[in-house]
């Protein structure tokens, strides 16, 4: 069984698998997936499976939202990113089996940007936006937050 590290050849695959894609391209999916780790708020890494016996790992950076950063230099900042990467941690928590729908490549090379559908049907982002966790993001500029005073 290959193993390959790069959104790009996740795409390839899919492309090869869905008919023709174009670059800037989104493709539907589904694509089943399971979750190796939570990396911060938004981004996973998984192992995508395009088609029976073959799997492919890449990250995935949560469609539609932003979570605080995990090296911030604001203590704040820190400490509601590692909350929402913990309660990222929980979501995936006995997921044998996700979905990655909406996909597409990513501004930073090294992943994918996607909807992760849980086994229950909700999305992940969702369930962090409702949460109070991360903000909405359209995936342009970032909305600067200053450091409350600690």
């Amino acid at each position: 069984m290959l193993r390959y590290h790069t959104p790009w050849l996740v795409l390839l695959t899919l492309t090869l698998s869905a008919g023709q894609c174009h670059a800037g391209q989104t493709l539907d999916g589904p694509v089943s997936a399971q979750v190796v780790r939570v990396i911060d708020g938004d981004t996973i890494l998984v192992e995508a499976m395009p088609w029976p016996d073959h799997r492919i790992s890449t990250y995935v950076r949560l469609r539609g939202i932003d979570a605080p950063e995990l090296k911030s230099r604001c203590p704040a900042f820190r400490e509601a990113a590692r909350e929402a990467q913990d309660q990222l941690t929980e979501f995936m928590s006995g997921q044998e089996q996700v979905s990655l729908t909406d996909i597409s490549g990513d501004k930073y090379f090294g992943r994918v940007v996607a909807k992760l559908i849980l086994a229950d049907g909700r999305s992940a982002a969702d369930l962090l936006l409702e949460a109070g966790l991360v903000e909405p993001y359209a995936g342009r500029t970032k909305p600067r937050h200053h450091c409350p005073d600690t």
